[in-house]
């Protein structure tokens, strides 16, 4: 696994602050930051950024059997053309292999995972591997430069974040052997939040967060039903959420510990610290990714936790409109230094730290990238500062948009 998070981030108690947010309500969201992406950074730059150290470290002959690339995302850059075409070219695969593209809000990671896992077991091509990569991005956009921004905004501002998440399957596991055939999934049909248009949101929040603790119960006790010694509190060492934000988790362990166990606060608190909130430590620096953010928690989850015994990890994936999937897997102690290995945390600290009138300029720019743009050149020289944090690593970034065709270049 990789993650992948920009060279951006904005603190989001200064966001909060400026735009006269309750500051007791925004404290409830848990967030410290969140990653801002530049006009230079799309699903697709995000999403090589993210597999490339993990495509870099296999040999050819292993790098030939990428049978099949998956990439996750609800922010599409085309109604036909997949994300996975850009991203199979960049990282130099094999093309005797399936490209294609999910969308299913942020349950997509979940169920391009699930697609590879079984795609491997299937043993159909035996030794081959999938690719899958989960990259979002949210771009807020002001219309009309010098107007309030719209009360919609409110509180998904400071959670909506940027980045991907890589992850290389195979039926040998290094960090996340999943426990095979244990999945519990639970959805239906409601309106609690949408894109009705390319680059815009819309939805109820409360009836989202309703959906969310409806889908989390219910997919767990379907998962129940499949493993019937499963148990909440004991067999999972730790438990990876989607992440919207961190205050929307604590509610949903909240109503989980006191649905199956009738448990009081402190019990409820004293757990939600020692098996949530590593796999929330990333997530409080990035923001909400869709469908990458359960497996940003998972990631975070197994980089923070203490695996120097096999622990069992229970993973909550959600999806707007709605679909939900409980599953889980064992990390060991060789796992978690692959995982450190990948150097995420530092990736996180090294990024620019953006000042709020940088930030409010940029919001008056993100139509340059849109969706449907035919032409554009990026200005480098407008980003120095941020792209200074990426030179030399092997960073890809967006060069322009030439016909609707998107090129990139390594910095």
């Amino acid at each position: 696994m990789n993650f992948y998070g920009g060279t951006a981030y904005l603190d989001v108690a200064e966001l909060a602050e400026r735009r006269e947010l309750d500051m007791q309500r925004f404290s409830n969201l848990l967030m410290h930051a969140k990653t801002v992406a530049l006009p230079y950074e799309d699903p697709v730059s995000l999403a090589v950024n993210a597999a490339k150290p993990l495509v870099d470290a296999l040999s050819d002959a292993e790098r030939d059997r990428v049978e099949m690339l998956i990439t996750c995302t609800e922010s599409g850059i085309d109604f036909g053309k997949s994300v996975s075409t850009y991203v199979h070219d960049y990282l130099g695969l094999n093309r005797n292999c399936r490209l294609f593209e999910l969308k299913n809000a942020c349950y997509s990671g979940t169920a391009g995972f699930q697609m590879a896992i079984n795609s491997v077991l299937a043993q159909v091509s035996p030794g081959a591997k999938a690719l899958v990569v989960a990259t979002d991005l949210a771009r807020f956009i002001v219309a009309d430069a010098g107007e309030a921004l719209s009360e919609d905004w409110s509180f998904a501002e400071p959670s909506g974040g940027a980045g991907a998440v890589a992850l290389l399957v195979s039926d040998r596991p290094e960090v996340y052997r999943v426990d095979v055939g244990a999945n519990g999934y639970y959805g239906y049909e409601t309106m609690d939040t949408c894109r009705p248009v390319p680059d815009s949101e819309a939805g109820n929040a409360d009836l989202s967060l309703m959906s969310y603790l409806d889908c989390c119960f219910e997919s767990f006790q379907e998962y129940q039903r499949r493993v019937p010694e499963a148990d909440y509190r004991e067999t999972f060492s730790y438990l990876a959420f989607h992440t919207p934000f961190g205050g929307m988790v604590k509610g949903a362990h909240r109503t989980m510990m006191r649905k199956l166990y009738r448990a009081g606060r402190k019990d409820i608190d004293e757990d939600f610290e020692a098996r949530v909130t590593p796999g929330l430590t990333y997530c409080q620096h990035v923001g909400n990714i869709m469908g990458g953010t359960v497996l940003l928690s998972l990631l975070s989850t197994i980089a923070n936790g203490d695996f120097r015994e096999p622990r069992r990890i229970g993973c909550f994936s959600y999806g707007s409109g709605c679909c939900s999937e409980f599953y889980s897997g064992v990390v060991d102690a060789a796992g978690q230094e692959k995982v450190r290995a990948m150097g995420v945390a530092e990736h996180l600290d090294g990024r620019y730290r953006l000042d709020f009138d940088t930030y409010e300029r940029l919001l008056k720019e993100n139509e340059t990238v849109r969706f449907g743009t035919r032409n554009v050149e990026i200005d480098f020289d407008t980003y120095t500062e941020p792209l200074g944090a990426a030179r030399g690593g092997d960073v890809l970034v967006l060069r322009g948009i030439n016909e609707f065709h998107r090129e990139y270049t390594w910095i």
